[in-house]
C-alpha cells in the first residue's frame, strides 16, 4: 500500500526555484532518508510534506488522501525536529502527552498511549523527571515519544541527531531502527550525515540543487551511481575521480587513456561514448591497493598523510601526473582506504594498484556509461 504519493512538486520562493518537479513514492512501512548536501531541498521537502511550507505546484497525498492544501495537524503526520522542543516547566510524562491533551483525548487514553511509548523507548523511570534531569539521548527520545503517542501515520525526521555526540548518534541510529521495526511505521528521515542515511534506510532519496538524483536502496545507490554527483556523496571516504580521454570506443567498450599513460579498458558499457571524449574513471578508496603485486592497474604515488582509525588505514598519495577532479585534496592526491593497520613513512614512493572491473567510467556530462555492478545481497 502506498503511504506518501508526491506529484510534481515544485516551491519557489520568489525567484529561487527551491523544489523541481519532484515525484516520489513511499510504500507502507518503509524507512526513507533523504540526503544531499546544505542547500540541495531535502528539508524543504520534508516541510512540505509537513504541512509547514506550501508547495507551489503539484500534489501530496498521504495514504490516498489529498493533503496538499490542509494544515499540519489534519495530515496525519507527526514531526521530530533537530531541537528537542520539550516544555522545560513539564515532566516526561506530560511533554510525551501534550499533543494528545490539546486534541482532547480523555485521560485514560493519554496514560495508555504515554505508556506504551514509554515502554518502547525504555523510558518508564523517567516519566516524572523534568527535561533539564536527561541526557540528550533522553531528550531525544522524549520528542520521538511525543510523536509516538499520536500514533501518526507518516513519522517525519528533520536531523534528529545532529546535537548529539558521536557515542549517541551511534546509539540512536540503532534505537530508531529498532523503534521502526517495532511500530512497521512509515518514517521520512532528513539527514546530511551519509552514514545514517547507509544504516538507517530501507531506500535513499540524493537530492542535488532541488531535484532528485537517485532513489534505491543504500548498496544499490553505492554500487551502481548514476552519475558523477551520487558516486562522489555517497561513501567516506568519497570515490577517486581521475581525469581521462577516450582514445577508441565502439558501440559498447572504450579505451580510456590517463595523464602520464594509465589505460583503463572499459567493455559491456550501457552507453557507447566516442573517440576524443572527455571522461571521468572513478575507484573507491577500498578498492585501491598499495604495493599489492596481483593487482592489474597500478601506478606510482608519493605518501603524503596516514590516518590510523584502529580498524582501518587512510592514506593520501600524491601521483603528480595523473588529474584527479571533483576532490579538496589537491590534484594528483588519491585516497586509498587499507583494512588494516599498516605503517608508512611520509615521502615514500608506494605502487598504487586496482583492478579495472572495480573502475567506474562516467561521460562528459556526468552520466555513468558503467555496467551495473553486483550488489551485495544482505
Amino acid at each position: 500500500m502506498t503511504s506518501v504519493e508526491i506529484k510534481g512538486v515544485q516551491k519557489h520562493y520568489g525567484g529561487f526555484h527551491a523544489l523541481k518537479d519532484i515525484d516520489l513514492t513511499i510504500e507502507e512501512g518503509e524507512f526513507v532518508v533523504m540526503v544531499g548536501p546544505s542547500g540541495c531541498g531535502k528539508s524543504t521537502l520534508l516541510k512540505t510534506i509537513a504541512g509547514l511550507e506550501t508547495v507551489s505546484s503539484g500534489h501530496l497525498l498521504i495514504k490516498g488522501r489529498e493533503v496538499t492544501k490542509l494544515e499540519p495537524g489534519d495530515r496525519g503526520i507527526a514531526m521530530v525536529f533537530q531541537s528537542y522542543a520539550l516544555y522545560p516547566h513539564m515532566t516526561v510524562k506530560e511533554n510525551m502527552g501534550f499533543g494528545l491533551r490539546m486534541a482532547g483525548r480523555p485521560k485514560q487514553e493519554i496514560d495508555a498511549a504515554v505508556g506504551r511509548a514509554a515502554q518502547i523507548l525504555r523510558l518508564e523511570e523517567q516519566l516524572e523527571k523534568k527535561p533539564k534531569q536527561l541526557s540528550g539521548g533522553q531528550r531525544q527520545r522524549v520528542a520521538i515519544g511525543r510523536a509516538i503517542t499520536r500514533s501518526p501515520d507518516v513519522f517525519l525526521f528533520d536531523e534528529p541527531l545532529s546535537n548529539l555526540d558521536a557515542a549517541l548518534r551511534t546509539q540512536m541510529r540503532v534505537e530508531l531502527s529498532t523503534l521502526h521495526a517495532q511500530l512497521g511505521s512509515t518514517m521520512i528521515y532528513v539527514t546530511h550525515d551519509q552514514v545514517e542515511a547507509m544504516t538507517m534506510a530501507s531506500r535513499i532519496v540524493v537530492l542535488n540543487r532541488g531535484q532528485i538524483e537517485q532513489v534505491g536502496a543504500p548498496l544499490e545507490l553505492y554500487n551502481n551511481p548514476v552519475n558523477l554527483f551520487v558516486a562522489g556523496f555517497l561513501g567516506a571516504p568519497r570515490m577517486n575521480f581521475v581525469a581521462g580521454k577516450v582514445a577508441a570506443a565502439d558501440a559498447r567498450s572504450a579505451k580510456v587513456v590517463c595523464a602520464g599513460g594509465l589505460t583503463v579498458d572499459f567493455e559491456a558499457l550501457i552507453e557507447p561514448v566516442s573517440a576524443g571524449d572527455a571522461v571521468t574513471i572513478g575507484v573507491r578508496p577500498e578498492k585501491l591497493r598499495i604495493d599489492d603485486t596481483t593487482t592489474g592497474l597500478t601506478f606510482s604515488a608519493d605518501v603524503r598523510l596516514m590516518e590510523y582509525l584502529g580498524r582501518e588505514t587512510i592514506v593520501y598519495a600524491e601521483a603528480g601526473e595523473l588529474v584527479t577532479t571533483g576532490s579538496d585534496s589537491g590534484t594528483g592526491v588519491f585516497t586509498v582506504q587499507v583494512g588494516d593497520i599498516r605503517p608508512f613513512t611520509l615521502g615514500t614512493r608506494v605502487s598504487v594498484g586496482f583492478d579495472q572491473r572495480d573502475a567506474y567510467l562516467f561521460a562528459a556530462d556526468g552520466r555513468s556509461v558503467t555496467l551495473p555492478k553486483s550488489s551485495a545481497k544482505i
